[in-house]
């Protein structure tokens, strides 16, 4: 069964479960304009998606929270293909601190970024997609931390909270010109970064009821279908992907 193309922009997407995400979209055929901060990953990026695409792959690079960067992001998309289906706000940073002493500038960058370039993305977005008949469909990453309290994370999970609760408001802004909008939650997952320490793994799969933390592929198979067709019918929610952890939360300190 041939799957219609649909347009794919992803944020954070030059390493990671953004990459991922990316990778198993193209190779459905849709077609992906992949984004990082940094040019030399986007460029990377690109050149890896085009082994096993099947739709086209292009990159753009910008500061996910910088509102002009990301309007060049959708013009990009609306320029290239004419339409926006598939929005992904991936992109986000983790800056650890005791809640006493966290920095004012840390605050605010996470806040820019995770909660700022959410809401920027999605506004773009949704109003290319807003003209569309098909309308589309917006997914933001969040994390456990949403969930469950963390050690040293009260700034970062501030913005993944409040990433879900704007993904239920849009519910009542996009429902009628046929957007959903939903929120991935990953709990721990062996990346790049993470298999930096050679603890990661062995402690997160000790603490895990699955027995593991979650591999890209993990994630971002969950995000594919929640911006698939079969999930149209699926807005406002936030599915937590963490291997059974925050059924007992462990902590892994």
């Amino acid at each position: 069964m041939n799957i219609p193309s649909k347009v794919a922009l992803i944020t954070g997407a030059g390493q990671g479960i953004g990459l991922e995400m990316a990778r198993l979209l193209s190779a459905k055929g849709h077609h992906v304009i992949v984004n990082d901060i940094e040019k030399s990953l986007t460029e990377d990026a690109v050149k890896a998606l085009l082994k096993t695409a099947k739709g086209k792959v292009l990159g753009i690079s910008g500061d996910s929270g910088n509102q002009k960067d990301v309007l060049a992001m959708t013009a990009f998309a609306a320029n290239e293909f004419g339409r926006l289906d598939i929005a992904i706000a991936n992109a986000g940073i983790t800056l650890f601190g005791d809640f006493w002493d966290y920095e004012h500038q840390d605050f605010m960058e996470v806040m820019r970024v995770n909660m700022g370039g959410t809401f920027l993305l999605a506004q773009s977005a949704a109003q290319l997609m807003k003209k569309q008949s098909t309308g589309g469909s917006l997914l933001f990453t969040s994390s456990v931390t949403a969930h469950q309290a963390h050690k040293h994370l009260a700034a970062y999970a501030m913005s993944k909270a409040g990433i879900e609760m704007l993904a239920k408001n849009l519910v009542i802004e996009l429902s009628a010109y046929g957007i959903n909008v939903n929120t991935i939650a990953p709990g721990a997952t062996l990346t790049n970064r993470t298999a930096m320490d050679n603890e990661y793994e062995k402690t997160w799969s000790a603490i895990t009821p699955m027995g593991r933390p979650a591999s890209v592929k993990d994630v971002a198979s969950a995000a594919v279908f929640m911006v698939s067709d079969e999930a149209k019918h699926i807005t406002g929610q936030h599915l937590i992907i963490d291997g059974g952890w925050t059924s007992i939360s462990p902590s892994p300190y």
